[in-house]
């Protein structure tokens, strides 16, 4: 991996996700918070409009847009579609490399407390999560590998990672969130800074990993519309096991639904509310220990 030359932070991808709105406001105001003297820093709002409403997004999820055939595409004119065509020009302006990382924040409504999400398995990224989880043992690792064609804006560089912090309410903003996103930022920073500078620090030689295996759903009827409810048991039991038989539904008349996998998962994003419409109550896990060369 040649030296790392240009960073961006992105915050507000999704609009009524504060933490990572007022972190980039802050850095755009004082850049010398996020300065390093190998590589340069980059601070972005994302999703302009629905920052300004207070919304997810105006026409469709901003975070699903940077795939390449979108990108290329000049039919497409929805203002999110339009809006990664700007962040792509942002990431690379004319006659430079694209950045070589993208840190882009966001935040849950699920109990994930301070999780780092790697788009890939790169060796560097699994160096730095590492380091960051022996130094801060709230921090978790999920590994959430898909193609490049679902568009998330961590994929468009090779080292692209989300730091996803909750739970906290749509629209608002934890200060003591706000604070451990900021200080885990300036660790990816400092990291950086180290490997450029040929004194990577010392990193944990074993890696526990989170990796996404799929989605549930919650139950619905032949309209679509939700029969069911996140069982009390299993709600803010993000990265706790669930068992075969355990309960993960509660009917809207008192019954429970029992989770009928054959192992051991490890569910997280439990009752995300913007999953909602995506057909998505929770994702599952299986849970790794990595060693890290």
């Amino acid at each position: 991996m040649h030296q790392i030359n240009r960073l961006a932070i992105v915050g507000g991808s999704h609009g009524n996700e504060l933490t990572g709105v007022y972190l980039v406001k802050k850095f755009q105001k004082s850049p010398s918070l996020i300065n390093r003297s190998s590589f340069e820093t980059l601070a972005l709002l994302g999703n302009l409009k629905a920052i300004a409403e207070g919304r997810r997004y105006i026409d469709k999820d901003l975070n699903r847009c940077f795939h390449h055939q979108g990108l290329q595409d000049p039919t497409l004119a929805t203002y999110e579609d339009l809006r990664a065509k700007e962040i792509q020009q942002f990431l690379q302006p004319p006659n430079q490399p694209f950045v070589d990382s993208i840190i882009d924040l966001h935040t849950t409504t699920a109990n994930m407390g301070l999780t780092l999400i790697l788009g890939n398995m790169h060796p560097l990224l699994l160096q730095l999560a590492a380091y960051l989880s022996s130094i801060n043992p709230l921090v978790k690792v999920c590994s959430h590998q898909q193609a490049r064609t679902s568009g998330f804006l961590r994929f468009m560089c090779e080292l692209g990672l989300v730091i996803e912090v909750g739970a906290v309410a749509q629209g608002v903003l934890n200060a003591e969130l706000f604070q451990q996103t900021e200080q885990l930022i300036y660790a990816v920073l400092d990291y950086f800074e180290g490997y450029n500078q040929g004194k990577i620090p010392q990193t944990s030689n074993t890696l526990k990993l989170y990796e996404s295996i799929g989605v549930i759903d919650y139950p619905r009827n032949e309209a679509g519309e939700i029969e069911a409810m996140i069982h009390p048991q299993l709600q803010f039991q993000d990265y706790q096991p669930l068992n075969p038989g355990d309960p993960i539904f509660l009917t809207f008349a008192g019954k429970e639904i029992f989770y009928e996998g054959e192992s051991t998962v490890y569910p997280v994003f439990i009752n995300e509310a913007a999953y909602y419409e995506k057909g998505i109550a929770m994702h599952i896990t299986q849970k790794q220990l990595l060693h890290i060369d």
